[in-house]
Formats: structure tokens, C-alpha cells, sequence
């Protein structure tokens, strides 16, 4: 799915493990006029997530708290098979939202949220649209917070390197590539983390501006990558 506005239903996969919550979201997409979203799977945890059809869907939104365990360290996994993770939790400490989102989170909804701004934000995350809901506000994006994988695809692009020699580069804990897709959906969400802020970056020069602006990548890491033997 390309960026922008999405001229279809989004589907939506929930990886929830309390019955109530689940039928307040059903509640919740159903009751939304333009029926923008289309719930096509529902499991109670990330490894059934990723053994049936729910990995498909275009926005996953992930409970933290499943049973007796927080699966925070599932996020970098989702997010290296291309999945856009929308936490949706009851654990709102500043420090937990900045985890989540250093990890690869697209976005992070409080379970006190409102059903339009539920609907809203998996709309817009999954059309890869800047967004930021007020869990990520209030201070953790003064300046742009991308997570190490978003870091080190943009390293590479900067590099001069094509989304497919970045993706043969970049493992996952396993040792397989990742997909270009995947390289294509870190780069943009982290346009769409400067764009949220009222930074757009409208070309890659752009791009790398803010990150040298921002401390996220050094000058002297942008040496392209042909001159350097590599």
C-alpha cells in the first residue's frame, strides 16, 4: 500500500486476549459512517497472529499486556516482516510509549481512547499518514524518535543504496533478509515521524537534514557506500 490517503477498507488483525476489549473495538468500527475499517482476524497472541491470516492485514493492533506477559520485544519483530503495529494498551508511562515506539510502533493508543480517534488513527496508519495521537505527544516528539531499524535503512539509503541492496543487508534475528517492502515502509514511516511534527521532508537531502539536525545520524555515516569498497 502506497502513501496516502487508502482508497479501500483497511483490514485489521487484533491480538487481544480479553473478550470485553475485543467487542468494544468490533463495537467500535462498526459504528464508523464511512466504514473505513474491516476487522479480519482476531487472536490472542503475536504466534497465532503470525500463523494465520491476521499477518496479512494492513494495521495490527497489539495489546502489550497478553496474559502474564508483555510482548514489547515482539514489536521489532513484527515490524521486520512489514507488519504497521498499533499498540493499543493500558501501560501509558512515558517510558513505556517511548519503548514501543523506539521499537517500530506505528502509533500507541491508551485503551481510554475514543472510538473515533481509534478508527481515525489505524486509518491513517495504515495509508502510511503522519499521525500523532496524545500518547505520543506531550514531549516525546520534541524531536523525531525513530526506531534502530528506520535508523539503519535511512543509513544505508543515504549511502546510496537501492531499497533491494538495503534489504539484503538488513537480517532479522534469524539471518534471512528482510523484504524491500520492509526497507520502503521503514524509510516512510520515518518521513511520516518528521511530517507529524511539522517537519515534511520532501526529498531524501530533506530527510537527511532533519536526521543530522536531529543527532540521528552523523555526517561522517553518509559515505556512499561504491567510494567505500563495500
Amino acid at each position: 500500500m502506497g502513501a496516502g490517503q487508502v482508497d479501500r477498507t483497511v483490514t485489521a488483525a487484533i491480538v487481544e486476549d480479553l473478550d470485553v476489549v475485543v467487542e468494544g473495538v468490533r463495537s467500535w468500527v462498526a459504528a464508523d459512517p464511512g466504514r473505513r475499517v474491516s476487522i479480519t482476524a482476531v487472536v490472542d497472541s503475536v504466534d497465532a497472529l503470525l500463523a494465520g491470516p491476521g499477518r496479512e492485514a494492513d494495521v495490527v493492533v497489539l495489546d502489550l499486556d497478553l496474559g502474564r506477559d508483555m510482548v514489547t520485544d515482539r514489536v521489532p519483530e513484527l515490524s521486520d516482516l512489514g507488519l504497521r503495529v498499533v499498540v493499543f494498551s493500558v501501560h501509558v508511562k512515558p517510558l513505556v510509549v517511548q519503548a514501543v515506539m523506539d521499537a517500530g510502533a506505528c502509533a500507541f493508543l491508551d485503551k481510554r481512547t475514543g472510538k473515533h480517534h481509534f478508527v481515525d488513527t489505524l486509518a491513517a496508519v495504515a495509508g502510511d499518514e503522519p499521525y500523532v495521537t496524545p500518547s505520543m505527544a506531550g514531549g516525546l516528539l520534541q524531536a523525531a524518535r525513530l526506531s534502530e531499524r528506520e535508523r539503519e535503512a535511512l543509513v544505508y539509503l543515504f549511502q546510496g543504496m537501492s531499497h533491494e541492496s538495503i534489504a539484503r543487508r538488513m537480517k532479522k534475528p534469524g539471518g534471512a533478509a528482510i523484504s524491500p517492502a520492509t526497507v520502503k515502509q521503514y524509510i516512510g514511516r520515518a518521513r511520516a515521524k518528521f511530517a507529524a511534527m511539522g517537519r515534511p521532508c520532501a526529498s531524501n537531502f530533506a530527510l537527511l537534514a532533519r536526521c543530522i539536525e536531529d543527532g540521528l545520524i552523523r555526517p561522517d555515516q553518509v559515505e556512499d557506500y561504491r567510494s567505500a569498497g563495500r
